[in-house]
């Protein structure tokens, strides 16, 4: 699933992550879950606010599963459903010491959120993030209150066989990972320059 364009060396787990659409029924034990959220915790922050919050859900809990899967659009959900964990990504908006707009919150939620994925890599999990979802139906079915908005949603899981995925998605999963060379976003000095 790696490109071998141009290879640099990076950490094996930078690596080995991958986004699959296809996953395997079997669940995640819940001393993984805490790990990935473990992970989570201990990013770096601006001001060392911690702006992160979760929600999560597991197949085990089938009510508050469809409720975070019910924030995706449709075309997530086609593949999503069938991940044992849902999350969603939340972002405190404002500094708790004076009030003001942290704006660097939605960064240091990656932050984490980048922390957990690559403790998911490490337990030979998958995580795959979703922009494609609603975060005012996300703030109306699970309760997150004003001063925090949903950033992102993630399924959690052992990855699958992509001969379960309609053909078009079957594709995509099958298809090299890319990614843009350095030289298009790396610049030395100021914008543009190499």
């Amino acid at each position: 699933m790696t490109s071998t364009e141009n290879k640099i060396a990076v950490h094996n787990l930078i690596e080995k992550r991958w986004s699959p659409r296809a996953f395997a029924a079997t669940p995640v034990e819940q001393e993984q879950l805490e790990a990935l959220f473990e992970a989570a915790r201990w990013a770096p922050s601006a001001m060392n606010e911690q702006p992160w919050r979760f929600i999560y859900a597991t197949k085990d809990d089938k009510e508050a599963y469809d409720r975070l899967l019910s924030c995706l659009v449709e075309a997530n959900q086609v593949w999503a459903k069938k991940a044992p964990v849902i999350f969603v990504s939340v972002a405190k908006k404002a500094y708790a010491f004076n009030g003001n707009i942290n704006g660097h919150a939605w960064h240091d939620v990656g932050m984490a959120t980048a922390n957990l994925v690559l403790q998911a890599t490490e337990l030979d999990l998958h995580v795959h993030l979703m922009g494609g979802f609603s975060a005012g139906k996300a703030r109306e079915v699970l309760d997150i209150p004003e001063g925090f908005e949903a950033v992102t949603m993630g399924v959690v899981g052992y990855a699958g066989d992509p001969e379960g995925l309609p053909e078009q998605l079957k594709a995509r999963e099958l298809a090299p990972r890319q990614r843009k060379p350095l030289s298009e976003i790396l610049f030395n000095g100021k914008w543009e320059q190499k």
